[in-house]
């Protein structure tokens, strides 16, 4: 299955509810999260335990800005020399709930702990002593997409199971998910979230990032392998394994998402601005040769539009 918004494409390799096998690669591989969340679906959902402490939740939107990650190598890149722009997200008002990182070498795991001193917090005047190992909100990945002397952002993943990736010349609209769960059909949508991330320490001469990721939520649990491959088309593929809890009425394994406040068919009374959103509309590519355009709107209740064809070439 592949979905296609221009040129980032996601693509759906593998998705089974029983064992899939794969070969051992090192220390961790796929297999090694697929155990893991075979054995936290046999278990009643925990809820996270802790939350970003109170004064990073009370942050404004341009304070949260204000935090930056100081450079440093990370192995969340490929290639030796762009490595050093990668960088983790910091929790705070919007990203509440901590994701665990970890490194894969040859022949171990490395965890790898938060540390306030790895984030510029001056300006907020904030101390991290108390925070403890806090952990992290996300993650981005950098690379030289558009000229060789500056490092583009290429693939960033942030809050719940969302994250999102740039080619040559784009700016960020659609975001992908790992997994919706009853976004219609069901009483309530359940956002699953990624826990845990293992990134493969890269070759110097790398072109591809291989990330594994742990999912959970209290109806579903989920082994996931993305290998981003940043270019003019950058394509991210995508594996996947689930196991559920409990049952779904709507289970979307490869699920596309954008914001949208307000535009121009569906303009704001008070606000000056002409248009708030990522996307304004949906184009639907068929097997038939048909183009599908369906504006977007921000209904008072859900209004899900739907479409009807015996193949789906693209969307954008």
């Amino acid at each position: 299955m592949q979905m296609r918004s221009r040129k980032f494409t996601l693509t759906l390799i593998a998705l089974s509810l029983a064992g899939l096998h794969s070969g051992a690669v090192g220390a961790f591989d796929f297999e090694d999260v697929a155990r893991k969340a075979e054995s936290q679906a046999r278990r009643p959902f925990r809820p996270p335990s802790r939350e970003a402490p109170p004064e990073l939740q009370a942050l404004t939107y341009d304070e949260y800005r204000y935090i930056r990650f100081r450079p440093r190598t990370l192995p969340l890149a490929p290639g030796e020399n762009y490595r050093s722009s990668s960088c983790f997200l910091h929790l705070g008002k919007y990203v509440k709930l901590p994701v665990r990182m970890n490194e894969i070498e040859a022949d171990r795991v490395r965890y790898i702990p938060y540390d306030g001193d790895d984030f510029y917090l001056e300006r907020n005047k904030l101390s991290p002593k108390a925070w403890g190992d806090l952990g992290f909100a996300g993650f981005r990945a950098h690379y030289a997409l558009n000229n060789s002397e500056y490092k583009d952002e290429v693939v960033a993943f942030a809050g719940a199971s969302y994250f999102r990736a740039l080619g040559a010349g784009q700016r960020y609209g659609m975001s992908a998910r790992g997994l919706a769960i009853d976004t219609v059909g069901g009483q309530s949508e359940e956002f699953p979230r990624f826990t845990e991330f293992w990134f493969v320490k890269p070759a110097a001469d790398a072109t591809t990032l291989k990330v594994y990721a742990l999912l959970d939520s209290p109806r579903a649990s989920g082994a996931y392998q993305f290998d981003v491959h940043p270019g003019g088309d950058t394509v991210v593929e995508t594996r996947a394994r689930l196991f559920l809890r409990a049952g779904v009425a709507t289970l979307g394994v490869a699920p596309l998402t954008s914001m949208y406040f307000f535009g121009e068919n569906q303009p704001h009374r008070t606000d000056f601005r002409p248009e708030v959103h990522d996307s304004d509309g949906l184009m639907v590519a068929t097997g038939d040769g048909e183009w599908l355009w369906r504006p977007l709107l921000n209904p008072s209740t859900r209004s899900p539009p739907s479409f009807a064809m015996r193949d789906l070439r693209g969307l954008d």
